[in-house]
């Protein structure tokens, strides 16, 4: 069983800004990047991202895997131990807290590592609904992500489609109003969900239109490699007439899984399943456990985001362990406990 003082799980920004932030603090982070850990490469999201045109430092934009490339590239050079293999299990009742990978995850096999804190930066996968299609011309005409997608060059002056009826959606749409020629919302209701305030905004949008009972059948396009979206085959949900319209984009709102079941029932989680930390902190309602990234933020979900939320968890965990240091070298004895508890049974209480 090997001990390290910090171990981080995840792939994306927030993971590997944290393991800069520690590797160079000489903290010796190790890193679980998991092997197509909930279905997704190691790099998480961005991966499945082409152009990114809004992270800093980039003023012609940059491939997404190549962006995650870079950053795991920084962590190793400062001194992060990176692992190609998936966590499986944590036990998180007792300090120090144990890990076990899926190569030695067995009822009598000992943990692959202990470590003093972790940073769960597991992240969250998009819904996806599957449609004919859909997998030909993702990130080449279907999002998840209008505002990191949506100022792209394919989408600007074109048709552009959401599918979805919440507050999500309703932004999502109205953010695309800028760049498309037109955005039309796919609602398989017969109302939004949206905030009454939302909905007003959305339906009173001189570029918007919302069709209700309707939904997307069939993703059309360009039949050679690597091409475009150019058409969306809907279905009035009432009648059962289909029809196919010009669509250059397509921009999924129907939510997000977080990747907690690994932690379920072991720290606190909300109504969504997303990991539950105080406010503007990493902190989770496990002493030594923090969490950054989509894992925890259900309402941004930005790569810069993330990474700042890396860079907390980083500071916020290196604390953590000076201090738990500091009490293993200066123990408080139990006379200091004593005394402590005579001042304190000296004070009165009006």
């Amino acid at each position: 069983m090997v001990h390290s003082k910090v171990v981080i799980i995840g792939s994306g920004p927030a993971a590997h800004t944290a393991a800069i932030y520690l590797s160079r603090a000489e903290l010796k982070p190790v890193l679980y990047e998991g092997m197509l850990a909930n279905g997704t490469a190691a790099g998480g999201q961005l991966t499945t991202t082409t152009d990114v045109e809004n992270f800093p430092g980039f003023p012609e934009g940059v491939n997404g895997t190549e962006l995650m490339e870079s950053m795991r590239k920084q962590s190793v050079r400062f001194g992060t131990e990176v692992i190609t293999e998936t966590i499986s299990k944590v036990d998180l009742s007792q300090r120090p807290f144990k890990l076990w990978t899926e190569w030695n995850d067995g009822p009598d096999n000992e943990p692959a590592r202990t470590a003093d804190a972790v940073i769960i930066a597991t992240g969250a996968n998009a819904r996806r609904l599957n449609l004919p299609g859909e997998e030909a011309y993702w990130q080449n005409g279907i999002s998840a992500c209008a505002v990191c997608d949506g100022a792209v060059p394919i989408f600007r002056n074109k048709p552009l489609f959401v599918i979805g009826g919440g507050d999500s959606a309703a932004e999502e749409a109205m953010f695309l109003a800028k760049y498309g020629s037109s955005v039309t919302v796919l609602v398989r209701r017969d109302k939004l969900r949206a905030s009454k305030a939302m909905a007003s905004r959305l339906l009173a949008h001189p570029k918007v239109t919302v069709r209700f009972n309707t939904v997307a059948t069939e993703v059309l396009g360009e039949n050679k490699p690597m091409g475009l979206m150019t058409h969306l085959r809907v279905k009035d949900t009432i009648s059962g007439q289909e029809e196919v319209v010009d669509a250059n984009g397509l921009f999924y709102a129907v939510g997000h899984d977080p990747a907690t079941t690994l932690v379920k029932g072991q720290i606190d989680l909300d109504d969504e399943g997303y990991i539950q930390t105080k406010p503007s902190t990493s902190y989770t309602s496990r002493e030594g456990v923090f969490a950054c990234g989509d894992v925890q933020d259900k309402r941004y979900r930005q790569a810069i985001t993330s990474a700042g939320s890396g860079c907390i968890a980083a500071l916020e965990a290196e604390k953590f362990i000076a201090e738990s240091e500091s009490h293993k070298e200066n123990p408080v004895t139990e006379t200091e406990k004593a005394d402590v508890a005579e001042r304190k049974s000296c004070i009165s209480v009006p």
